[in-house]
C-alpha cells in the first residue's frame, strides 16, 4: 500500500509540473483516472460523464492544479466521509466556463452548516475562489451529494 501510494504520487507530481498538460483535455482524463483507481480501491462503483470531444482548451497551470486539488478532495471525501457504493464525475462544458461535477449515493449532508465546513470544504471553495471560480456542494434529491466545480476557460 505504502509503495502503491508513493508511485501514485510521483505520478501526480511529474503530472503537475508538466506544461504538457495544460489542458481541459489532460485535466478531464487525468482526474477521471485518479477517481477511476480511487473508487476502485475503495470498492466503489464510478461512472464518468464526458463529452466526446474536448475543445483544445488551454488551462493556466495555477488553474489546473487547484482544480485537481479541488477534485481530488471531493473524491477522497466521497469515499471517507459520504460511505458511497456509487459515484459519478460528469463534465459540462459552457461556451465560457466547464463544471466538473462529483455525484455520490452516500449519507447526504445532514445538517451541515457554513459554521461547521471542515477544513477541506473551506480549502475546496478557497482553490476555486483563487481560479474566479466556483465551489458548490448541494443535497441530492434521493439522498447523497453533488459537488460542483465551476472554472472559467476564457478571459483567465
Amino acid at each position: 500500500a505504502t509503495a502503491r501510494e508513493t508511485t501514485r504520487s510521483l505520478d501526480e507530481i511529474v503530472w503537475a509540473v508538466n506544461p504538457f498538460n495544460d489542458t481541459l483535455e489532460s485535466l478531464a482524463n487525468y482526474a477521471c483516472k485518479y477517481a477511476q483507481d480511487y473508487f476502485a480501491m475503495a470498492g466503489v462503483s464510478y461512472r464518468a460523464e464526458l463529452p466526446t470531444q474536448l475543445p483544445p482548451a488551454p488551462i493556466p497551470p495555477e488553474v489546473r492544479h487547484n482544480v485537481f486539488l479541488a477534485f481530488k478532495e471531493a473524491v477522497n471525501n466521497v469515499v471517507k466521509h459520504a460511505h458511497a457504493t456509487e459515484a459519478r464525475v460528469r463534465l459540462q462544458l459552457e461556451p465560457e466556463q466547464f463544471i466538473l461535477s462529483i455525484t455520490d449515493n452516500g449519507r447526504g449532508l445532514g445538517d451541515l452548516s457554513e459554521k461547521q465546513l471542515r477544513n477541506g470544504l473551506k480549502n475546496m471553495r478557497r482553490r476555486l475562489a483563487d481560479v474566479r471560480g466556483k465551489f458548490e456542494i448541494t443535497p441530492c434529491e434521493n439522498g447523497g451529494t453533488v459537488v460542483k466545480l465551476t472554472v472559467p476557460i476564457k478571459n483567465q
